[in-house]
């Protein structure tokens, strides 16, 4: 769901850039592995682009304008469709869920070519009950794979694809096709067995497959070689989902840079405590740095015991200093700082010069993941794209 954001101040105090080139160029490197796992480069998957809560926090709006060159987009409900569609997007769209919707939404002429996922049998009765004659969505059936929270187990997928097959062939349907989500796609010996027991399951049933996440697409690319379609969402903004690696390393761009000014600095001396509960206490007379942005703006408490930030011109990395508030944070800026109030402090992405804190580094320190942070922010943070 696209989330109303905060307007960007004239001089705020803290924000979040997201570069719109990089997603293109993301979208460029994932085409290009794609390109480089078939035996017939001429006909790679094609591309859903995963816009799903609000673009995992970067804007929908601004990243719908560097999607120009994919297949198409997934998102997570009918509202986040027609949120495309005034955007502009005039491409297919994926829906993962129509849970609560009714027969005639799925049939606005305003949805263009709408495709579905159907996982239970709810939505499998929404669609045999969709009138004839109206604009129709392709089905794409989900295998329950190895996560076995959401899709149809092996012999119940059968009888599932039969009926949305007969849908099809009765015209109320556009198409039927095949869905699954990987659940261990780090892990390549795990990935292998779901495909397999995927590609088994789906054995003589006519209709495109889906399959693919970005961990998947970056450590394990020949696994959706052979299907139709592929997906694919946080590698898209620049950030891995394999362990241990991150984004620039693998070649992606981070989309996401995350900047607050100071708003004050202190003079603190050894042994004094810093922040709530005394919870950091300095080393060393040193220089505290105030910065405006905590909890309140979707930084996670815990980032304060092992992150660290981006200060200075050129860039150095420096410890957070005692926990993270609703308003502010604390950084220890060491001794001989020269930092002052209204310089720009990085928690992840680029900071004032050319280096980089991938935002993977800031989610280990809190022992969450890279999509988490990024769609954790709230609508205080102003987004400002470029």
């Amino acid at each position: 769901m696209t989330r109303h954001r905060a307007s960007p101040a004239l001089d705020p105090v803290a924000w979040a850039h997201v570069n719109t080139a990089a997603i293109a160029q993301n979208l460029a490197w994932l085409r290009s592995r794609l390109h480089g796992a078939v035996a017939e480069p001429a006909h790679p998957p094609r591309l859903w682009a995963v816009v799903k809560a609000d673009a995992y926090g970067h804007g929908l709006a601004h990243v719908l304008q560097a999607l120009h060159d994919a297949d198409g987009i997934c998102v997570g409900d009918l509202h986040e469709a027609h949120t495309a569609r005034h955007h502009g997007w005039r491409g297919p769209v994926l829906v993962l869920s129509v849970w609560g919707v009714r027969p005639n939404d799925l049939c606005d002429p305003a949805l263009g070519e709408l495709h579905v996922v159907v996982d239970d049998d709810a939505t499998l009765h929404l669609l045999e009950a969709l009138p004839p004659g109206r604009p129709a969505p392709c089905a794409w059936l989900r295998h329950a794979g190895c996560l076995h929270s959401l899709g149809f187990a092996d012999a119940e997928y059968a009888r599932a694809h039969e009926r949305l097959h007969a849908c099809a062939q009765a015209g109320v349907l556009a198409g039927v096709g095949h869905l699954l989500h990987y659940a261990s796609a780090e892990d390549p010996e795990a990935l292998a067995d779901e495909r397999a027991a995927f590609l088994a399951a789906t054995a003589g049933l006519p209709g495109p497959r889906c399959t693919g996440n970005s961990a998947a697409l970056c450590g394990s690319p020949h696994t959706v070689a052979g299907d139709d379609w592929a997906r694919c969402g946080l590698a898209l903004y620049g950030a891995s989902a394999l362990p241990g690696v991150t984004g620039p390393e693998l070649g992606l761009q981070p989309a996401m840079s995350l900047h607050a000014r100071l708003v004050a600095v202190q003079t603190v001396r050894a042994g004094e405590p810093v922040g709530y509960g005394g919870s950091y206490r300095a080393p060393h007379d040193t220089r505290i740095g105030v910065a405006g942005v905590g909890y309140g703006h979707g930084i996670p408490r815990n980032l304060w015991q092992r992150g660290m930030a981006l200060v200075g011109r050129p860039c150095r990395r420096v410890p957070l200093a005692g926990r993270v508030t609703m308003d502010c944070l604390t950084i220890d800026l060491g001794p001989h700082a020269t930092e002052g109030a209204g310089d720009i402090v990085t928690l992840w992405g680029h900071g004032a010069d050319s280096a980089c804190l991938p935002v993977e580094h800031a989610a280990a320190a809190c022992d969450t993941i890279a999509a988490d942070l990024l769609t954790g922010l709230t609508a205080r943070m102003p987004l400002m794209a470029s």
